[in-house]
């Protein structure tokens, strides 16, 4: 399974690799936040690697995301994607660490096409409500950036989603 980075279409301030992080309050024993770097001049991301629900990688697919990094035994669930609870802060919620793979959970996401370059993440709750008249991603939220604590925090924005692009590692 090939290991990616994911990389912000940005130049300069608004470039930056994504990377596993400590979130700011956290009491975590292990790194839980999904952060980009703060420029595109500066340190690699964290390499992840994506797993399908079924089948292969493709666009508009549900897929979970792993920081794909060794990492102790206690660490292991804090490296799979996940969007955490309500931040009253933000009015919204971050993408955190700590989710699992394969289950009926808030770890899916789905890699698809920007509106105007690259790619776009989409998280989007797998569901088993049968809705044969609504859109696929009618449930889905775009994955853009916050700023915490002088971070740049992956979260699940309105408008304004990451333009992101992906490298094989």
């Amino acid at each position: 399974n090939s290991s990616y980075r994911i990389i912000s279409i940005g130049r300069g301030a608004l470039g930056g690799d994504v990377y596993l992080g400590k979130s700011p309050n956290s009491d975590a024993p292990c790194p839980d936040g999904v952060f980009r770097y703060n420029s595109d001049v500066g340190p690699s991301g964290t390499p992840v690697r994506f797993i399908p629900l079924s089948g292969g990688i493709f666009e508009d697919q549900l897929l979970n995301i792993q920081f794909n990094i060794p990492t102790v035994k206690l660490c292991v669930s804090y490296t799979i994607w996940k969007v955490g609870n309500l931040n009253a802060y933000f009015r919204t919620m971050l993408l955190e660490t700590g989710g699992t793979i394969g289950q009926a959970d808030n770890s899916y996401f789905k890699i698809v096409k920007s509106s105007k370059i690259g790619y776009n993440l989409l998280s989007c709750p797998f569901t088993s409500i049968i809705c044969l008249r609504c859109p696929e991603d009618q449930f889905c939220a775009k994955v853009g950036v916050v700023i915490q604590n002088g971070k740049r925090r992956l979260a699940l924005v309105n408008e304004n989603p990451l333009d992101v692009l992906f490298q094989e590692v």
